[in-house]
């Protein structure tokens, strides 16, 4: 039976653990590059997966092993950081006009790219070990699943907004180069989080 009260108190606990976590900054970085709908069903797709398993398993995900988790994040985000710069200093020559409109692929591409970012940076993150935890508090599977869901979307929503409102007022190169430093950053996190597992 769905209970509204504990969708709400999920719902905000997760919203507000992952509201500073990567999952801004990668939809903010997304939504400055693609059509925002189209980064939107990738990322809302890989969250309703990664609700599911943290429910479904209930407190068992919070044995992962954390190291190889976070080496393999702190990867990632490393060779996102060197595809952007190389992408910038490949166009660096190119008007500033062109660089103000982001190329737009195919639906599938942008989403299945935002779907498998964020299916494995935010694999084992803090909130989905979250949402195990509280569907083995509440023991209501659908309550809990809802909350997290809706939470998760909202603040994938708040950075591909934030991204679009962003290229609006700030150049494609400037954006791109700054997201890559904080990708470089982010990569340096996951990997001193590694190290100290």
């Amino acid at each position: 039976m769905f209970s509204l009260a504990i969708a709400a108190v999920v719902f905000g606990v997760i919203f507000l653990a992952e509201l500073p976590d990567k999952t801004a900054l990668a939809g903010l970085v997304l939504g400055t590059r693609f059509r925002g709908s189209y980064v939107f069903a990738g990322v809302a797709a890989a969250f309703v997966v990664h609700v599911v398993l943290a429910v479904a398993a209930g407190s068992v995900l919070t044995l992962l092993p954390r190291r190889p988790l976070q080496l393999v994040v702190g990867v990632l985000f490393l060779a996102g950081a060197a595809m952007l710069l190389r992408e910038v200093l490949k166009k660096d020559e190119e008007e500033e006009e062109d660089l103000k409109e982001p190329s737009d692929p195919s639906f599938w591409k942008v989403a299945g790219s935002g779907f498998t970012l964020i299916l494995v940076a935010e694999f084992g993150d803090l909130t989905q070990i979250m949402t195990a935890n509280l569907a083995a508090r509440y023991d209501d599977p659908i309550s809990v699943g809802v909350g997290a869901v809706l939470a998760l979307w909202a603040v994938a929503g708040l950075g591909i907004l934030g991204g679009q409102a962003l290229l609006k007022r700030v150049p494609l190169t400037l954006i791109t180069k700054i997201a890559a430093c904080v990708m470089v950053v982010m990569a340096a996190w996951s990997f001193f989080e590694a190290a100290t597992a």
